[in-house]
């Protein structure tokens, strides 16, 4: 089953239209899939519910979160920023 597309035209800010193209590049879609996107999960509440989902893991799960980057970073701290000045 296929849908009918309707075409529309929208003035965006240069910086804003680049921005953008390329996050949608970014993510792999053309700019007009990215829009509709956009749209669909803003007016859908899928948004939201994905953004309250990631806040509560980063208020759950924070303190392991922040743990980890440390411990993945450690390799590649620089020596010489914890010797006394």
């Amino acid at each position: 089953m296929t849908s009918v597309k309707k075409q529309t035209q929208v003035r965006l800010e240069e910086d804003v239209l680049g921005a953008g193209r390329a996050a949608a590049r970014a993510r792999g879609l053309d700019f007009n899939k990215y829009v509709e996107r956009l749209i669909v999960e803003d007016t859908t509440g899928a948004r939201a519910a994905g953004m309250t989902a990631a806040q509560r893991l980063i208020d759950e799960h924070g303190g392991f979160l922040d743990d980890l980057e440390e411990q993945l970073d450690a390799p590649y701290a620089d020596p010489q920023s914890g010797a006394a000045a």
